[in-house]
């Protein structure tokens, strides 16, 4: 309502508000992995290896929601609801390093075995994030060229309002949904033990 209508995409450019604040939460998504996983390398606690995965499942979320969200933006405007550019490709590749994270540790049983490769295969999310990110830059991409950011074409003081408010719902809604899944796999770790308690009386 905010923001004035983009003159060459009109009404569908609005999803900019939600897809770019999206996109930066799947960037979030790979680094707290990466934070969770190098600490539990560093400190062996399996506090860090539950923040890590916590942080994983998030990236599923919000990358997969990135690339939903460029797709019903790409579809009116560039007619096909895929390319596979460079930064649509390695923002795919992303969403399949954080599901592969979630395969590798089902296929774990041991926890401290599960934890540890889990936590190495972790660390490699985050080299997807400098190459999504400079992809539009090194490279020719049907993906359009930046707005904000070093490079950026710049926008209008009141759609800069808009990308803002976009910015602080979206990181609202990505600390809450963290936090609240910390909380339940906190007890889930809880249960987990008192079940091996449990057995080993047995």
């Amino acid at each position: 309502i905010y923001a004035p209508t983009e003159a060459t995409m009109g009404v569908v450019q609005r999803i900019f508000y939600f897809h770019l604040p999206i996109a930066i939460g799947s960037y979030a998504g790979a680094f707290l992995l990466f934070l969770g996983s190098f600490m539990y390398l560093n400190t062996r606690e399996l506090e860090w290896d539950r923040f890590a995965a916590c942080s994983a499942e998030m990236g599923v979320l919000f990358t997969t929601t990135t690339l939903l969200t460029g797709m019903i933006w790409a579809k009116p405007i560039w007619g096909i609801w895929w390319a596979w550019d460079a930064r649509l490709t390695s923002e795919f590749v992303l969403d399949l390093i954080f599901i592969s994270y979630f395969m590798l540790r089902a296929y774990l049983p041991d926890r401290e075995k599960k934890a540890k490769l889990s936590a190495v295969f972790g660390l490699l999310g985050m080299v997807d994030v400098p190459i999504n990110y400079g992809s539009i830059r090194w490279w020719r991409t049907q993906h359009p060229q930046p707005v904000v950011g070093p490079g950026g074409g710049g926008l209008d003081s009141e759609m800069w309002m808009a990308l803002f408010a976009g910015f602080i719902a979206i990181g609202i809604l990505f600390a809450y949904l963290l936090e609240r899944r910390l909380a339940v796999a906190a007890v889930e770790a809880e249960v987990d033990h008192l079940e091996h308690v449990v057995l080993a009386h047995e």
